[in-house]
């Protein structure tokens, strides 16, 4: 069967079930390695979908290792930040091993300092992973489809695993919750094939909406941030119109006043403590706009229907993302398969 993003997606219950299953055995040694290090600052360099999976997964880790994190663009960092001289450890983003400004900001980290560093790609002979001290291999093979879907996934996970199998090493939380966090990810695994349904049963729905559809807009607090980026990511790539996601209250100060009657506004809840003012945000904006959806955890236009952990939940609410990334598409006649720009990374040498 051809590689397309559509399959891709399908892919992902059985892929993400299997980093779950060997991640502890696949990665002892890198632990072993992670708990010699006292962390107290992690900087994380990543652009575009391993950026947005970052995003994702700051708030868990930070919470569960007691860490500061920092995210960085790597292509501004090299050229213009100055490092910081409490960083820890680096964490290289890269599902392809071949980003160019990630290489980069690596490169320009090692040199100033000898900071111990880890790569996060599915190419172990790529250039980062060489760059690197240790490496985290995503476990999903090399995804040749551009508008990345099971290994956006995949990148989550295994930096939800890292946190949590580190914590417990570490002696900061208990046997007991790490088998809690666990189970939860598989529970929200399992879910992957309802929620794909539930998805495709929405577009189905709301076609005649999305066809005419002119303007795009994502919105989310907290680990849902990340989310919303990728929303960004992924509906710009396909659907390749105008396409942005914003922070809660972000949104607020300002972009609020762009709105119109051909936006469509989704929004994005996973239960956090920040839920209710989303939805007083989407009350407010319903006659200004042409359609507000919701897709949450426990109501909305597409529900989930589960009651999960803040942070973790976010790994199931991207499968919506992606699915509508692809549908929309194609109902509005983007033959994805078809590549434009060949000459992109060839002129502009973005990747390596």
């Amino acid at each position: 069967m051809k590689e397309t993003m559509l399959t891709n997606i399908l892919e992902e219950e059985k892929i993400l079930k299997n980093i779950i299953s060997n991640f502890e055995t696949k990665n002892s040694l890198l632990i072993k390695e992670l708990i010699k290090i006292e962390l107290k600052n992690i900087l994380i360099l990543a652009t575009g979908s391993s950026m947005n999976a970052a995003l994702i997964t700051k708030y868990f880790i930070s919470d569960i290792l007691n860490i500061n994190i920092e995210i960085k663009e790597p292509f501004n960092y090299y050229n213009y930040e100055k490092i910081n001289e409490n960083i820890d450890l680096v964490i290289a983003i890269s599902q392809s091993g071949k980003s160019a400004s990630t290489i980069s900001a690596l490169k320009y980290v090692k040199k100033c300092k000898n900071i111990p560093s880890i790569a996060i790609t599915s190419n172990n002979m790529s250039i980062i992973a060489k760059e690197s001290n240790m490496i985290l291999d995503l476990g999903i093979g090399i995804e040749q489809v551009g508008f990345v879907t099971k290994g956006f996934s995949a990148t989550v996970l295994n930096l939800f695993l890292l946190a949590i199998i580190l914590a417990k090493e570490k002696k900061l939380i208990s046997t007991n919750q790490k088998e809690v966090y666990l189970k939860e990810l598989n529970i929200i695994i399992e879910n992957i094939p309802q929620v794909i349904l539930k998805t495709e049963n929405f577009i189905k729905e709301k076609k005649e909406i999305f066809l005419n559809a002119k303007r795009f807009i994502g919105i989310g607090y907290g680990a849902c941030f990340g989310l919303v980026k990728e929303f960004e990511t992924k509906f710009t790539e396909t659907i390749r119109l105008p396409s942005q996601g914003f922070e809660l209250e972000a949104y607020m100060h300002g972009p609020y006043l762009e709105a119109n009657k051909e936006h469509i506004i989704f929004y994005f809840d996973n239960k956090g403590k920040l839920s209710q003012r989303l939805f007083l945000l989407k009350d407010y904006m319903m006659p200004y706009i042409k359609q507000n959806f919701v897709i949450a955890l426990d109501s909305g236009d597409i529900n989930l229907n589960l009651n999960l952990n803040e942070h973790l939940a976010t790994l199931l609410l991207i499968i919506p993302i992606q699915i509508m990334s692809y549908r929309i598409a194609e109902i509005k006649g983007i033959n994805l398969n078809i590549k434009i720009f060949e000459d992109f990374d060839k002129v502009l040498k973005s990747k390596i």
